[in-house]
């Protein structure tokens, strides 16, 4: 998932969280809404935001999801352009990828 951190703020990219679908599987559903429920804003077509007091419990979720095997690496992953410093508590659960693959789609 494309992040970005602004004033201690870590915004999703919108295209890149979760959906919930009515019909969707148990683990994608759990995931959609475990995410939402710690996120501080998470509205429709706009980044999730989650202020810094929560990124511990973020990237310990992020890294359970990513184990289980259930959901794909670029879902459960967070992924910063290669010019960011990536803060300790979320280091487990990212990345850094070009700032081309950053601004283009996610597959």
């Amino acid at each position: 998932m494309r992040a970005h951190i602004d004033h201690s703020i870590l915004y999703l990219h919108q295209d890149d969280v979760p959906a919930y679908k009515k019909s969707g599987s148990v683990v994608r559903n759990s995931y959609f809404w475990a995410l939402r429920s710690i996120a501080d804003r998470a509205g429709f077509n706009h980044d999730w935001e989650f202020a810094d007091v929560v990124w511990p419990a973020l990237g310990r979720m992020l890294v359970s999801f990513l184990e289980s095997g259930y959901l794909g690496y670029r879902e459960t992953v967070l992924e910063f352009t290669d010019d960011v410093a990536i803060p300790d508590a979320l280091r487990p659960a990212s990345t850094w990828i070009a700032a081309d693959e950053y601004d283009g789609d996610q597959p």
